[in-house]
């Protein structure tokens, strides 16, 4: 009787080992009861990371239906199916099909043996969640071929909301001046919420290019930059780094606008290197080179002038100009000004401001300031300065509102010239009447 007792309760302690080998349940994540227990029949994680199989992507908060990859190896001896996953995040973190679902994966239907798998979930990250690592569990249920029963694979990881950087680049002045060099500076600004690691940005379609392309996407062959690739290093969010570069743009792109492609490399958070193509745009403007010559003063109408001419050296006219004159230094000249209209390329302008004095005139030598205001085809107002010693000569000391003598004795001279031949012909009349 005791040993059927016995036996009895030999059956019951090994039906939990029967059917445990039988459905071959994991639940310690593919390690059995100890880390150091390895049972080949497991699945083994290798990583997790927003993207999909082929690429790891940039997320932030408020981003939706985003792509969850989990990857595994499958480490048995045999191949496994009917694979299944479900995946568990913290707070924060929701299904793609609303709050409350539960979040599984679309998956491969098998894995063959010694090859890895991955497991693709749709997730919703919640508006407040914050730039950071946070804890996750994934759960696999697979089966073995040629073996009935469900087994379940555990694994714990640690995955990270990375943020995502975003590039903008445009040009501090957006207008460049043909038939002289540019100095240009191109700001990379980085909008984004994750830093941006080796930035590398070259300028492309360049004239070397262009000897191995066979067409242009841009204008930038017919212009000449002294620099065509920059080592800008790491952005850090909401930051802005610089470029500089010589730009010389020729007369024929005078009113185009100069289209300049830069290819930007970087590595992002998950050390994955990316290449990004933006264009800068500049609006080119003519050359406008004024030089003022021939100061001097002249006396014109008993008043004394500041005279001058203005050569514009460019390929565009000047609009709007306006010729000024300030005194410097103890000079008491009155400050005048002088409307001119445009200032064209094919000849030179003259210009002349009478001189005015505030108080006293002061003769002798002045220095002033000539000042020429106009604005450029972009309407932007531009100033040119010359400076200039002129003499101011004293008056005459005769009196200006006295009569000429030589006025008065010509017609006095005329009228008895006429008169003495009046009266001689009358005589040799009268002579010869007798």
């Amino acid at each position: 009787m005791n040993s059927k007792i016995i036996l009895s309760l030999f059956v019951i302690g090994l039906l939990p080992i029967i059917f445990n080998n039988s459905y071959a349940q994991i639940t310690s994540g593919g390690f059995g009861q100890s880390p150091f227990e390895r049972d080949f029949g497991d699945v083994k994680f290798l990583d997790a990371y927003f993207g999909t199989i082929n690429e790891k992507i940039e997320v932030e908060a408020g981003d939706s239906n985003v792509p969850f990859t989990v990857v595994f190896a499958n480490v048995g001896t045999q191949d496994i199916t009917g694979i299944r996953g479900q995946l568990s995040l913290p707070f924060g973190f929701s299904a793609s099909d609303g709050p409350g679902a539960v979040i599984h994966a679309d998956s491969d239907s098998n894995s063959l043996a010694g090859e890895n798998f991955h497991l693709t979930f749709f997730v919703n990250i919640d508006n407040n969640a914050q730039i950071q690592q946070y804890p996750g569990t994934v759960k696999v249920d697979y089966s073995r071929l040629r073996e009935s029963g469900v087994r379940t694979a555990f694994a714990n990881f640690d995955f990270k909301v990375t943020g995502d950087g975003v590039i903008n680049v445009k040009a501090q002045e957006p207008f460049l001046t043909s038939l002289r060099s540019n100095h240009v500076v191109i700001e990379i600004a980085n909008d984004g919420t994750a830093p941006l690691s080796g930035v590398d940005i070259t300028a492309t379609n360049t004239q070397t290019e262009l000897a191995s392309t066979s067409s242009s996407t841009t204008n930038i062959e017919n212009v000449v930059i002294l620099e065509s690739s920059w080592d800008i290093g790491n952005i850090p969010p909401k930051t802005v780094k610089y470029l500089t570069a010589t730009v010389y743009v020729p007369q024929s792109l005078k009113g185009d606008t100069l289209r300049i492609p830069l290819l930007i490399s970087y590595y992002n958070t998950h050390g994955d290197l990316h290449q990004i193509s933006k264009i800068v745009d500049f609006y080119i403007k003519g050359l406008i080179d004024l030089r003022i010559f021939n100061v001097d003063v002249i006396e014109l109408s008993g008043n004394q002038m500041v005279i001058g001419e203005i050569i514009n050296e460019g390929n565009e006219d000047g609009l709007f100009g306006f010729v000024s004159i300030e005194s410097k230094g103890d000079s008491n000249i009155k400050s005048s000004t002088q409307f001119i209209d445009e200032i064209e390329t094919d000849a030179p302008v003259p210009f002349n401001i009478p001189i005015e004095f505030d108080g006293e005139p002061q003769y002798g030598e002045h220095d002033i300031t000539i000042t020429v205001r106009y604005k450029d085809s972009t309407r932007d107002e531009i100033f040119l300065n010359h400076d200039a010693t002129i003499t101011v000569k004293a008056p005459s000391n005769e009196d200006e509102n006295s009569t000429d003598p030589t006025m008065i004795i010509i017609p006095i001279i005329l009228v008895l010239g006429a008169a003495f031949y009046i009266i001689r012909r009358r005589k040799k009349a009268t002579i010869e009447a007798n």
